[in-house]
């Protein structure tokens, strides 16, 4: 039996103001430690880390993502709340990248091209794209001999025949400007439905399952065989779902109806993004929590927004059912998905008609747990899986680079 090379991945998730990062003992899976640090080219950052042993959080100066990164590497070793004893003892970097385009359907070893197609892309990912290059640079310079991974939110959804991924506008916009659907989270999608798939003891090239991750941000893909064939999020993050600020689907004319009326693109684009979801129709909150403690209350623009939520979801699952032919599991994941109890029972409850019947009480005591909370007799298996996008890119990370 071949022996498995041992290495410590080092994660990170670079945002425009954020860097998130977590180190991982490979192959065994074990997260050694974590830390996150905020507020990127203001006056005053935060980074915060932890351990199994310890946590700590400090203020300091950070005018950009190279001091951050400096920042990360030293806390990574400082004996104080240390994650590991020496930076020489990170074999790998893997970094979470937004969007790949057409150009990548799995992830990669970085060089020259990668960084070239990261680059052209960003027209598509105009928030995320820079900011995930920046990392990458910043971790070549202070790594320049360790190998780095790019793992691709897009790359799971490439598998889309072209019936999923079209738009029903002039093919020369295709052409042109490579207006399609994309999709994102492919990440967390893939993990769970892998994850999945070990907790019903079944096989992908005989499963069809349909991923539900709810958040903040949330989308919904349908998997055949292991593979992305639908999902719900489209040129950008904006289609699909209702979402905590994000619209989702809407009638494309009514932005040319409320520009007539004086509001620019700029007032649009931050409305659909920024004002609307749960938390545009509440007008409380897009936090899932606080909405169901108003609903409790009988607040009834709670009580509507959370069944607007729902009946989406269900819109969805109900037509990804229908082109799968065969479904044999539902998984919710996601900050909702995963914790959002009453959320799951909610969109649930009118779903026996495809074969989706669910056991209130299972539901109840696994909380936010992995596991099936379906009924023994249900046709179509509930399970729930919380996501662990970090675990994934070192996963990938590990594999490429062993």
């Amino acid at each position: 039996m071949p022996i498995l090379k041992r290495g410590k991945i080092l994660v990170i998730n670079c945002g425009s103001s954020s860097l998130k990062y977590e180190i991982f003992n490979m192959p065994q899976k074990d997260s050694l430690g974590k830390g996150l640090i905020e507020r990127i080219g203001e006056k005053q950052a935060t980074i915060s880390q932890k351990n199994i042993n310890c946590e700590i959080e400090r203020t300091f100066y950070c005018p950009n993502h190279k001091t951050a990164m400096s920042k990360m590497l030293e806390l990574i070793e400082e004996p104080t709340c240390r994650i590991i004893s020496n930076l020489s003892e990170i074999t790998s970097i893997g970094h979470r990248v937004v969007h790949g385009g057409e150009e990548y359907s799995e992830s990669v070893i970085i060089n020259s091209k990668v960084i070239k197609a990261i680059e052209e892309n960003i027209e598509l990912a105009p928030l995320h794209n820079p900011a995930n290059l920046t990392g990458i640079k910043v971790a070549m310079e202070f790594f320049p001999k360790v190998r780095q991974v790019a793992v691709f939110d897009t790359a799971f959804h490439q598998t889309m025949p072209p019936s999923a991924y079209l738009y029903g506008l002039p093919y020369e916009f295709y052409e042109k400007f490579k207006i399609r659907r994309y999709g994102f989270h492919g990440t967390s999608h893939r993990y769970v439905s892998t994850v999945a798939l070990d907790i019903i003891r079944r096989y992908a090239e005989n499963t069809n399952m349909i991923s539900c991750h709810l958040g903040n941000g949330a989308s919904i893909t349908a998997i055949e065989k292991g593979k992305s064939i639908d999902t719900s999020m489209g040129f950008t993050p904006l289609e699909g779902l209702v979402m905590g600020t994000r619209s989702g689907d809407i009638d494309p004319a009514i932005i040319f109806f409320l520009a007539e009326r004086g509001y620019s693109l700029e007032d649009i684009n931050t409305i659909l993004n920024k004002k609307s979801g749960l938390l545009g129709l509440s007008e409380i909150s897009n936090d899932l929590r606080d909405l169901e403690q108003k609903a409790e209350e009988n607040n009834e623009k709670a009580i509507q927004a959370l069944e607007v939520y729902a009946y989406r979801i269900r819109k969805y699952i109900g037509s990804y059912a229908a082109n799968l032919v065969k479904l044999d599991a539902l998984i919710f994941t996601g900050g909702i998905g995963a914790n959002g109890v009453r959320m799951r029972e909610r969109i649930c409850r009118k779903l026996e008609n495809i074969g989706i019947f669910m056991d209130y009480e299972k539901n109840r005591e696994i909380g936010s747990k992995s596991g099936v909370v379906s009924c023994d007799y249900s046709p179509i298996t509930i399970v729930v899986v919380p996501t662990n996008e970090e675990l994934q890119i070192a996963i990938d990370t590990y594999e490429l680079t062993l």
